[in-house]
């Protein structure tokens, strides 16, 4: 083939190969393609932990197939009504937590757990009894005139109760609030979060000794029953008998009732308090019995062992003798009808009060123990402290001693010795002046006698 023959042909042949219609492969970015890649190590092995890796990724894999199909299912499908969950005992949950392990919640948290409660549909507020505990007593002249400056109504029914055991208001939205002087709110038909708000920041100014950082809660449930003239529990729930409030109008007979029963409820976060403190202070306590366990040393503070002496105190003046806790009646319904103290009485029953007390005080009675022997072993060391200055004093007053004996009588004795010497030198000079007299005397008789 010619020279020229071949100029032609070579750009011919790039003309057809650029121009033909077909796509070129496209290239990857590395040198190796994919389908030239090594083998996967764990695709066949008898090595157990690559098989168990390559079968996690094949569940994890079915498991993702599997929860993309069911979403695709419930997209497909048209949205239902949710239905309302049977509502769980809060009460009995809440009493089981603070029996049974530390709770420290503060208002944020327990606004954010009631408001969780009520967005799952569980608790209807307007058939609700909520109890809220911000502090050891109430001042309740201070609450009446907080309640009168908010625009509340003060015993609106003329229920005649004495406002220093319980005060109660009525807001416009009819719901009704019992403040008692033991530290707690109780509120009928309100809302968790305007509960919380008004125990928490308008009513907390008349407190004495506040905690509202470790606030507690209590619910029930309550419903009304226009048959009846008297109400009565129905497990954990409150029936209130409104016959008497509908025939007649009179909310006076329903509003004793709600006392009673407010007041029995009004015991549980007020306990509830002192049970939470009970488990932080043998908590507290905890690691220096384990230390006494196992055989080591524990550094005792006489300060702190008064201080937990005095918070024991506390704890069996609140429980025994400071409140209504402990008592089968409160003063206030002494004068009033004997179904007041039965309502007082079943809510006390079914928060399981009587019982909770007792095992509060047996807690508070092994606390005094383990403070007792705190106290004891405090007062061992302290002697011990006392007996090693004592002796440390009388071996200073020995060594004392001892210094006088060698070193201050061992210079007398050298005083003395020089004493001596000196006296004795004194002696003899005496003595040659002695001889001295005898001889001139000697002389004067021999010339006397010469005469």
């Amino acid at each position: 083939m010619r020279r020229s023959m071949q100029k032609l042909a070579t750009p011919t042949r790039r003309g057809f190969h650029f121009g033909a219609s077909a796509l070129r492969p496209k290239r990857y970015f590395h040198q190796s393609t994919f389908a030239s890649l090594p083998r996967r190590r764990n695709f066949f092995t008898s090595n157990q932990l690559l098989a168990s890796n390559t079968k996690d990724d094949q569940i994890v894999a079915s498991e993702s197939i599997r929860e993309a199909a069911q979403n695709q299912q419930q997209d497909s499908k048209p949205p239902t009504a949710k239905r309302k969950p049977a509502r769980s005992s809060a009460s009995k949950n809440l009493r089981h937590a603070s029996m049974t392990k530390k709770s420290k919640r503060s208002a944020a948290a327990a606004k954010k757990q009631e408001a969780e409660i009520v967005e799952e549909g569980e608790i209807d507020y307007q058939h609700s009894i909520k109890a809220v505990c911000v502090a050891q007593s109430f001042d309740m002249d201070k609450v009446e005139e907080i309640l009168r400056f908010h625009g509340f109504d003060i015993d609106p029914d003329g229920t005649d109760f004495d406002p220093a055991a319980v005060i109660h208001a009525r807001g416009i939205n009819n719901g009704d609030i019992f403040v008692f002087n033991s530290g707690t709110v109780v509120a009928w038909s309100m809302p968790i979060d305007t509960v919380i708000n008004i125990a928490s920041k308008q009513l907390i100014r008349a407190a004495e000794f506040p905690h509202v950082d470790r606030l507690e809660l209590e619910d029930l449930v309550y419903a009304e029953d226009e048959t009846r003239d008297t109400s009565y529990m129905k497990g954990e729930d409150v029936i209130l008998g409104t016959k008497t409030e509908v025939t007649n109008g009179n909310k006076a007979e329903t509003t004793l009732a709600k006392i009673a029963f407010s007041s029995g409820l009004a015991r549980s976060p007020k306990l509830a308090v002192l049970e939470n403190n009970m488990n932080d202070f043998l908590s507290e306590s905890r690691t220096m019995a384990n230390s006494l366990a196992g055989g080591s040393g524990v550094v005792l503070d006489r300060r702190l062992i008064m201080k937990k002496t005095g918070e024991l105190c506390s704890l069996r003046s609140q429980l025994n003798h400071y409140s209504e806790l402990t008592d089968s009646l409160p003063d206030a319904f002494w004068d009033k009808e004997a179904r007041l103290e039965e309502y007082y009485e079943r809510v006390g029953n079914v928060l399981d009060v009587r019982s909770r007390i007792g095992v509060l005080n047996r807690k508070i009675d092994y606390a005094h123990e383990l403070v007792s022997i705190y106290r004891e072993m405090t007062s061992e060391s302290h002697g011990i402290k006392l007996e090693w200055v004592i002796i440390i004093l009388i071996s200073i007053e020995v060594l004392f001693e001892l210094r006088r004996i060698f070193i201050v009588e061992s210079k007398e004795e050298a005083r003395w010795e020089k004493e001596d010497t000196r006296w004795s030198q004194e002696d003899a000079r005496w003595e040659k002046e002695d001889a001295r007299w005898e001889k001139g005397e000697a002389r004067r008789e021999a010339q006397v006698s010469k005469i």
